[in-house]
């Protein structure tokens, strides 16, 4: 939001280094209670009456240091446990400019502020460089298959020419899907095979493991590494990965296996790209099942077994260079919270 520069903005005018916390939150949660804003340059902002204005004493505090403090979850949570009100939250700034804060001298101050601040930055460039790989992958799942209408994709790698063949998915696999062992039975749990459920058909691991009498008593079913799964109940609907381990499915989960000439990576990337549009035709609003049939009538153009693969290993290399992107920036933030949580007292 803009303001014009008035007798009264005019002494609301920030300056860089200055610190603004936020006082008073018009909602009864108070998510930004507390919250700190480090200035960066002079006479772009002004404050209102909703926040505060902290002026560092640069020659015994470093405004960096004071921001990342002030921000770190052990502080911040002593400022939110002086909150009051019932539908809008607030402080009262003397409660806060009261309490008693343990702060090293000058120079360790600099060093923690500079340390954390390189360590944002990382964190920024690494987020940035997953969103502009999630955005690559995007546009190469809108180019690299044909849109609705056309019988070859705007992009395609060299080599490969001639139109794409329609196909109904229940022509060119077999699928089937599990079901769940009495829960109240805790002799069908606890054993080795992994109970794969709709929320973890990406993962290496699974939160639950059957035994096999919870197997041979249900109609749960197993499914092996590299077998296409397919979401079809509850939040994760239209959700499709690759199995990453051998193990059991539930009745929330079809399994795909591609035929002989038709590569599960390039099947599973096609219903990936399909998942916005088989969601607003067969769920109203988002909720709701699929069901197999459902996905196995599915319509998808098919090039040549070789074009499959090519293009199936491409997006595999890609997720992976996401998937790896994505565990640095999750180490980043782990690092990030373990020292605001240890740097501060």
């Amino acid at each position: 939001m803009r303001c014009n520069l008035t007798e009264k903005t005019q002494n609301r005018i920030l300056n860089k280094n200055d610190l603004t916390m936020i006082l008073n939150d018009k909602t009864a949660v108070g998510r930004i209670i507390g919250r700190v804003l480090l200035i960066e340059q002079d006479n772009s902002y002004v404050y209102n009456q909703r926040t505060e204005r902290i002026e560092p004493n640069k020659n015994k505090y470093d405004p960096l240091f004071l921001y990342e403090m002030l921000n770190a979850p052990g502080i911040r949570s002593k400022i939110v446990r002086q909150c009051q009100g019932n539908t809008q939250i607030y402080v009262n700034w003397p409660v806060i400019a009261n309490q008693k804060y343990k702060i090293p001298e000058l120079k360790e101050q600099k060093i923690i502020g500079f340390f954390l601040k390189d360590l944002d930055h990382l964190i920024t460039l690494h987020q940035r460089k997953l969103d502009q790989l999630k955005t690559l992958k995007k546009y190469f799942l809108q180019n690299l298959f044909p849109a609705k209408g056309e019988k070859v994709p705007r992009i395609r790698f060299k080599g490969f020419t001639g139109d794409w063949e329609q196909r109904k998915l229940g022509d060119i696999i077999d699928s089937y899907s599990g079901g769940t062992p009495s829960v109240g039975n805790t002799a069908y749990y606890g054993g080795n095979i992994p109970f794969i459920r709709s929320a973890e058909i990406d993962n290496e691991s699974t939160e639950l493991f059957l035994t096999e009498d919870g197997l041979s008593n249900s109609s749960a079913k197993m499914v092996s590494k590299g077998d296409i799964l397919y979401a079809l109940y509850g939040a994760t609907s239209g959700e499709v990965g690759i199995a990453k381990l051998d193990g059991a499915i539930n009745q929330a989960i079809l399994a795909i296996l591609p035929h002989e000439g038709y590569d599960a990576q390039f099947i599973m990337q096609r219903l990936k790209r399909s998942k916005a549009s088989i969601i607003s035709t067969y769920l109203q609003g988002g909720q709701g099942n699929l069901s197999g049939t459902i996905v196995k009538n599915l319509i998808i153009n098919t090039p040549s077994y070789v074009e499959q693969v090519r293009i199936g290993e491409y997006f595999f290399d890609l997720d992976n260079l996401i998937a790896l992107h994505q565990r640095k920036l999750n180490q980043l933030l782990t690092m990030k919270k373990f020292m605001l949580q240890n740097l501060f007292i």
